[in-house]
């Protein structure tokens, strides 16, 4: 499966091969496009019918004199040219829609397949190529499939037709001018290859270019903030001299074949026109026929002519496709009721529970236990997992995790940054998939329930928090569409959200791209009531009161508890304020859970837990002479967030136990 762009030198599929992979997406206008065929053709015919009607005009009424027999085959060359621009116009007008048509569904379809993909395809991939190959990549297939494919056809047949009748008019001359002509093929064929790979590696660079502008858009507070506006408009400068670079290598390419394109058919002229003069002379060739043979030659410089840039736009179509197929060929790792485990050796009684349909799954899900237990059991078992780009030579993030959350419990989870916490609770939705052991609903395996299920039964609150540039209703009941403004009134109280009221149009205000209008509290709490607004069975918070002051986030927590008492709830936690929401505390270290119990509890008998709630330096030095109860490494210096040396340790402590106190 594709994860990540191909390098544009790697080898490629022939471009007929990759155009040919189009044709699921234009069955639907196959008919059009062989209608369209047909009446560019046609048209082709009626230029190329022409010069005959002007070698009968200059050999008959001209020669003889005969003037009222001029008016017919004048007549005709006028209707000629007439039904050659219906016919055109025709063939425009019938294909535009058809082929718009394909283009949308093809644009749908990656939107599709892109919200489909697991988290880790996006985390890997740069939102700008995602986004040229939606939106530059499919126009450059639209406009070779509306207009590329149809002369491609067109003009190859005219040129052969054309041919033929220049040798029928003239052998001598026909077979001068077609031996002038055959070298073209093979500077084709050569041109192909080069371009392609020039290609290639200017869609990439269009794609990065995309990336770093849509990067210094969304962060335009942080560059100039840091000043570092000038340094991201040197990479965006160099980025742009590398592309235009490319595209200055791809116009040399051209000019090549353009050259040739152009000379070929001057010499076929060329020599064609001396050596026509000369049979005249002699005797063996009509006036009228060298005129039709010229005029047949000249009205074949367009087809010919045109096979370079009608190349070059196949080229550029098939690198399109291609890099759309590269996103669409990934395979999507997390579906529903896959089936898909990751269990080894030992996880016998976790497969046992997780045997069953996807329909089976999903209906007990929705109901109490058999013997009437309450639902919104949560459990962890034996629970691994690693980052699919992680090196081979690591251990995984999470090594065993056990753990389980009564309905209607609260656990906090608290650990070392980069301990794994908000992997693990994103094991939950199944935005990652477990690399071993099992995750459970109420007995019931994640993997095995549909994924519209799980996520309604689940709701998210992340650390940081991400709207939409819709209004704050639309935001809200992002998870509940089906919500009334009651739900979503009770939403924002939950979240101390009051401030939406003196937004200019309320609930329908429209908050723009990212909610960067808001303040970094105010997104918080309107991600706080999106995830609350659903009443769900079973909630997940990241740290979802980081960004508010002591005083909100003690009215949000105050209403918080309500909807904790009614709902089974995993909350990653950094500060003891939010450790005071838990009935229980989880501590993950080294990748497994190695001690649960009360905030009191723990603190009493775990100096690493301490360690990580607490800024006292008694506790630092404690866990320096435990050792193995230090820090995992057992290396002070390389702890996180180790407290300063001013003597404030103890204040802090106690202002947070003061915090926890209130909190109560």
């Amino acid at each position: 499966m594709a994860t990540e762009p191909a390098s544009p030198t790697s080898p490629a599929p022939s471009s007929l091969r990759t155009l040919l992979r189009l044709r699921p997406y234009t069955r639907p206008a196959h008919a059009v496009l062989l209608v369209s065929i047909t009446l560019t053709l046609i048209a082709s015919m009626c230029a190329l019918a022409m010069p005959l009607v002007l070698r009968s005009i200059i050999d008959g009424p001209v020669s003889s004199g005969d003037l009222d027999a001029l008016w017919p085959p004048v007549l005709l060359v006028l209707g000629l040219g007439v039904a050659e621009v219906v016919l055109f116009w025709l063939r425009r007008h019938i294909v535009a829609r058809p082929l718009a048509d394909v283009e949308a569904r093809m644009r749908v379809g990656l939107y599709r397949h892109l919200q489909r993909l697991q988290v880790a395809f996006h985390d890997r991939w740069q939102s700008g190529q995602l986004l040229s190959r939606a939106t530059y990549d499919l126009n450059l297939i639209r406009m070779f499939l509306s207009f590329g494919v149809v002369f491609l056809v067109v003009n190859a047949v005219t040129a052969v037709v054309g041919l033929v009748a220049l040798i029928v008019m003239e052998w001598r001359l026909g077979v001068l001018a077609t031996v002038t002509l055959l070298p073209m093929v093979v500077f084709s064929s050569i041109f192909e290859h080069r371009y392609q790979v020039a290609t290639r590696l200017s869609q990439d660079q269009n794609g990065d270019l995309a990336t770093v502008l849509e990067e210094s858009v969304l962060g335009i507070r942080v560059l100039k903030a840091f000043g570092r506006h000038r340094t991201m408009e040197r990479r965006f400068g160099e980025l742009a001299a590398r592309l235009r670079a490319t595209e200055l290598h791809k116009a040399r390419l051209l000019g090549r074949l353009w050259a040739g394109i152009i000379l070929l058919p001057e010499a076929a002229i060329t020599l064609s026109l001396a050596y026509g003069i000369v049979l005249v002379a002699d005797g063996s060739l009509t006036a009228g026929t060298l005129v039709a043979f010229l005029a047949t030659l000249q009205l074949l410089r367009w087809p010919i002519d045109s096979l370079g840039w009608l190349l070059a736009l196949g080229n550029d179509a098939a690198s399109a496709a291609g890099r759309y197929f590269e996103v669409c060929d990934t395979e999507v790792v997390i579906t529903d009721g896959d089936g898909a485990r990751g269990g080894t050796a030992g996880d016998g009684a976790g497969d046992g529970r997780r045997a069953g349909s996807a329909g089976r799954a999903a209906g007990s899900a929705g109901r109490t236990g058999s013997a009437g237990e309450p639902t919104g059991r949560l459990v962890f078992h034996d629970v691994r997992f690693r980052f699919a780009d992680a090196p081979p030579d690591t251990p995984d993030l999470l090594r065993g995790v056990d753990l389980e959350v009564a309905p209607g419990e609260t656990v906090a989870l608290v650990g070392l940054t980069g301990s794994g916490k908000t992997a693990l609770t994103a094991l939950v939705p199944r935005l990652y998939e477990v690399t071993g052991g099992s995750v459970t609903l109420d007995g019931v395996d994640v993997r095995d329930l549909p994924l519209e299920r799980l996520r309604t039964l689940v709701a998210t609150a992340f650390e940081e928090p991400i709207l939409f540039s819709a209004s704050v209703r639309d935001n809200v009941l992002l998870g509940h569409p089906e919500g009334t403004d009651e739900d979503v009134r009770r939403a924002l109280e939950i979240a101390q959200a009051d401030f939406v009221d003196a937004l200019p149009q309320g609930l329908d205000t429209r908050i723009g791209e990212q909610g960067l209008s808001l303040s970094g509290g105010q997104r918080q709490r309107l991600a706080l009531a999106r995830a609350v607004a659903a009443r769900p069975r079973f909630l997940v918070l990241d740290d979802p009161l980081s960004a508010l002051d002591v005083h909100t986030e003690a009215a949000v927590e105050q209403a918080l508890r309500r909807v904790l008492a009614t709902t089974t709830a995993l909350i990653v936690a950094h500060r003891p304020s939010t450790v005071m929401l838990a009935d229980r505390v989880a501590v993950l270290r080294e990748g497994r859970v190695t001690e649960t119990g009360t905030h009191e509890e723990l603190l009493a008998s775990s100096p690493f837990y301490r360690y990580l709630l607490s800024a006292d330096e008694k506790d630092h030095a404690a866990l320096d002479a435990a050792g193995r109860d230090g820090h995992p490494d057992g290396n002070p210096d390389e702890r996180p967030n180790r407290p300063n040396q001013n003597g404030n340790g103890n204040r802090n402590r106690n202002r947070s136990e003061d915090e926890m106190e209130a909190s109560r």
